[in-house]
């Protein structure tokens, strides 16, 4: 066996917003998500926070947030105070770019959903080419600038049908 022993499945994706309560009331009331539980404030007075977390050794982890979205998705919200922190959100072309993929059954209805709260889409839904072709995607914004992506392929994806069974 190659690989991570054991390793079963994804079980959350954490990210930081600096409003933590405008970020819960995005993935709550547009997104859907479903509020669990909070957790902090953490602080140490020791090199605890960069030695375990990779964060200044005086950061304050303010309080985090955990959503569950569609059933499965795990989000850990998390809102820092920390010296030298960096306040933009890197493009996907920047080293630790990253995007959030959602899936949707109807790209069109989740667009058009979002486009009418006021969310930032970005362009135009694309229709995926070999092997991914089947699936549509476009991207979008959450109001802290945080990539997201909305995909969507009901019928699969070629690559999914073109495999031995």
């Amino acid at each position: 066996m190659a690989g991570l022993p054991g390793l079963a499945r994804v079980d959350h994706i954490g990210f930081t917003v600096p409003d933590l309560e405008a970020a819960s009331r995005f993935l709550v009331d547009v997104i859907g998500c479903e509020y669990m539980y909070s957790l902090g404030p953490f602080e140490h007075d020791d090199d605890w926070m960069r030695d375990r977390l990779n964060v200044h050794p005086r950061a304050v982890m303010q309080q985090l947030h955990f959503f569950r979205c569609g059933g499965q998705a795990i989000f850990e919200v998390f809102q820092y105070a920390a010296p030298e922190s960096a306040t933009t959100q890197p493009a996907n072309s920047d080293v630790g770019g990253h995007h959030v993929a959602l899936y949707v059954d109807d790209l069109d209805l989740a667009v058009t959903y979002l486009r009418e709260r006021g969310v930032t889409v970005l362009g135009e839904p694309v229709s995926s080419t070999v092997p991914s072709e089947g699936q549509r995607w476009v991207y979008f914004l959450a109001p802290w600038g945080m990539q997201f992506e909305l995909v969507s392929y009901p019928n699969g994806k070629a690559f999914d049908r073109q495999r031995p069974t």
